[in-house]
C-alpha cells in the first residue's frame, strides 16, 4: 500500500531555511505526480508546489513561495524534498506531501487531484 511520511519540520526565526522530506513506500515516485501543500490553523489547504513524473520533473510552484521553495525528488532514495529558504511567518502551517497515480496535469493545485496523503509536519516561523 502507498504510505507517505513528512518529516524535517521545525521552528525556526524568519529569514532562515528549512528541508522538508517526504518518503514514499508502496510505489515509485519517479512514476507519480507529487506535491507539496500547506493548512494553517482555520485556513484551507492551499498548494504550494508539484514535481511531474517525467523525465525532466517538471516543476510548478504557488507565486507565494515562487523563488524561495525548491521541490525535488530522489528517485534513488523514493523520497520527495521541499527546500525552504527565507522563511517568513506567514509560511508557519503544517505542510503536507501528497501523491497521485499520473502524470501532472491541469488541476494539480487543488488536493481534490491527489490520491495518498501524508500526515504532515508542523514548520513555524517566528518574527
Amino acid at each position: 500500500q502507498v504510505q507517505l511520511v513528512e518529516s524535517g519540520g521545525g521552528s525556526v526565526q524568519a529569514g532562515g531555511s528549512l528541508t522538508l522530506s517526504c518518503a514514499a513506500s508502496g510505489y515509485y515516485v519517479s512514476s507519480y505526480c507529487m506535491g507539496w501543500f500547506r493548512q494553517a490553523p482555520g485556513k484551507e489547504r492551499e498548494f504550494v508546489a508539484a514535481i511531474d513524473s517525467d523525465t525532466a520533473g517538471s516543476t510548478d510552484y504557488a507565486d507565494s513561495v515562487k523563488g524561495r521553495f525548491t521541490i525535488s525528488k530522489d528517485n534513488a532514495k523514493n523520497t520527495l524534498y521541499l527546500q525552504m529558504r527565507s522563511l517568513k511567518p506567514e509560511d508557519t502551517a503544517k505542510y503536507y506531501c501528497a501523491a497521485v497515480p499520473r502524470p501532472c496535469m491541469l488541476g494539480i493545485g487543488v488536493p481534490q487531484y491527489y490520491t495518498f496523503w501524508g500526515q504532515g509536519t508542523q514548520v513555524t516561523v517566528s518574527s
